[in-house]
C-alpha cells in the first residue's frame, strides 16, 4: 500500500510528464498558469496501471520486441525482470467494469489544494463526459524541485517516459483495449486487485533471451 502522500508525488510526476501542451489559451482564470493538460481520467488511469506495474510494463516491452525485433526493448524488459523491481514497486490496482482502476480523488485533492494541478469536468450538469487534468506553473516547479532534493523519485521519471514511449500517443480506451489483451488482467474478477504476472513474464524473457541467442 501507499500513503496518500507518495499517491500525490506519483500522480504529480506523472502529470508533469504527459502533460501535453496547451495549444492555445484556456478562457479560464483559474488556468491562466497552465502549461500542459492530461485528457481524460481514464488515460490519466491507464498510464498509472503501467507505472505501478512493472511486470505488465515488462511484457508489454516484450510484445513490443516480438512485433519490432528492437533489442533494445528486449534490454529494458531484461533490467526490469532481472531485479526486484516487479516485487517492490508493484502497487496493486483494481479492476472494475472499464479495466484497472483506483480512486485518486485524496492524492489529486493533496495537488489540488497546494495550487499544483486543476482538474475540470466536461460535459453536462449531472453527466460528465471526462475530467482533464492541467499542470499549474507551479506544479511544474514543485515537480523539478522533488526530483532535485529527493533522487530516488528519479525512478518515476524514468519510467514516465517509458510507459509514454509504450503509449505511443494512444487515447485512454485505446490503451484500455490493449490493456485487456492481458488475460489475466481481462478474467480479473471486478472489485478485486489484479494480480502479478511477474513470474510468467521472467519465464517468457528466458525463453526470448535463449531464441536471440540461437539465432
Amino acid at each position: 500500500m501507499t500513503s496518500r502522500e507518495q499517491d500525490a508525488v506519483r500522480l504529480l510526476l506523472l502529470i508533469d510528464g504527459a502533460a501535453e501542451p496547451l495549444s492555445f489559451p484556456v478562457p479560464d482564470p483559474a488556468l491562466a498558469e497552465a502549461v500542459g493538460v492530461v485528457t481524460g481520467q481514464t488515460r490519466l488511469q491507464k498510464l498509472d496501471f503501467w507505472l505501478r506495474s512493472p511486470d505488465f510494463l515488462a511484457d508489454e516491452l516484450l510484445n513490443e520486441y516480438e512485433r519490432t525485433a528492437n533489442v533494445r526493448l528486449l534490454e529494458m524488459a531484461g533490467r526490469i525482470l532481472d531485479s526486484e523491481e516487479p516485487e517492490v514497486r508493484r502497487y496493486p490496482m483494481l479492476r472494475h467494469h472499464f479495466g484497472a482502476y483506483e480512486p485518486l480523488d485524496d492524492a489529486l485533492a493533496v495537488l489540488r489544494s497546494a495550487g499544483l494541478i486543476v482538474r475540470r469536468r466536461r460535459g453536462r450538469v449531472g453527466h460528465t463526459r471526462r475530467h482533464d487534468y492541467y499542470l499549474l506553473e507551479r506544479g511544474r516547479r514543485v515537480a523539478r524541485t522533488i526530483i532535485a532534493r529527493a533522487p530516488a523519485f528519479r525512478y518515476y521519471v524514468d519510467r514516465v517516459t517509458l510507459v509514454l514511449d509504450l503509449a505511443d500517443g494512444r487515447g485512454g480506451n485505446e490503451l484500455r483495449n490493449r490493456q485487456y489483451l492481458q488475460a489475466e488482467y481481462a478474467s480479473t474478477r471486478r472489485g478485486t486487485p489484479i494480480a502479478t504476472i511477474a513470474e510468467r513474464v521472467r519465464d517468457r524473457l528466458a525463453r526470448l533471451r535463449a531464441e536471440r541467442q540461437a539465432a
